[in-house]
């Protein structure tokens, strides 16, 4: 019989940072993800200003984070975390689905985000979804996120539309072929597995990929390479790569 690894996740559970100023709120996830065997609550925090210590101490996976605190924010805070080298991922918990508060965290680097009425079912699995490197956003509200952050919602004007699409098709075209293609792909929504298989490339190879571009345009997660395509404008309404 193999003895696991201390990297494997069924001998170490994902450690869990819960950061919301509302003590409530933050027992009532406690519980919830508690009650997860593969999960290990390390610590909680009420205010963004808690955060940089805490994880400097207890070395969490993941950090779920409020948006609206008092003294620090959740954005800042996030902002400040994921520029920090072996950053913890991050899950904004949130109570709108298309605040543009939510795009300025996913744009720092956030891995996704919840609202704090999901089903604790579906929070739990954000959590392993998360630590296992996959952003945890549904595709309409991924449409809706990206519409706003590209400037193509009611705030947006044109100017910031166009100049948001000439820097982003600039950077796109920086890329190699091959990086190209799997960016595209990685914005329809596809799995590293998904995207082998179109692209007749090992899964490795995907993976390898993808950490190019992210790597390249110093990005965090999946979500940033795909915001940036469609600022691009390659993706037409249907999700498919634009003529």
């Amino acid at each position: 019989m193999t003895t696991p690894t201390p990297m494997d996740p069924v001998a170490r559970p994902v450690r869990l940072l819960i950061v919301d100023d509302d003590p409530l709120v933050r027992a009532g996830l406690a519980l919830m993800l508690g009650g997860a065997d593969d999960i290990d609550i390390v610590g909680e925090a009420a205010d963004g200003t808690e955060v940089a210590g805490l994880v400097d101490r207890l070395r969490p996976d993941v950090v779920l984070m409020d948006i609206r605190m008092p003294a620090m924010d959740g954005l800042t805070a996030t902002e400040a975390l994921r520029a920090r080298p072996d950053a913890p991922e991050v899950i904004v918990l949130t109570t709108f689905h298309a605040d543009e508060q939510v795009v300025r965290a996913i744009r720092a680097g956030a891995a996704g985000f919840v609202l704090k009425d999901t089903p604790p079912a579906r929070i739990v699995e954000s959590v392993r979804r998360v630590a296992a490197g996959d952003p945890v956003l549904s595709p309409a509200v991924t449409r809706r996120l990206m519409d706003r952050a590209a400037g193509t919602g009611p705030r947006g004007g044109h100017d910031e539309r166009t100049d948001r699409a000439d820097r982003a098709r600039q950077r796109i075209a920086a890329l190699a072929e091959r990086e190209r293609e799997v960016a595209l792909a990685v914005a329809r929504g596809r799995s590293n597995a998904e995207i082998a298989a179109t692209l007749y490339l090992s899964v490795a190879t995907v993976k390898t990929q993808v950490s190019r571009i992210l790597a390249r345009f110093g990005f965090n997660n999946r979500v940033q390479i795909a915001l940036l395509v469609h600022d691009a404008g390659l993706l037409d309404d249907g999700g498919e790569p634009s003529a």
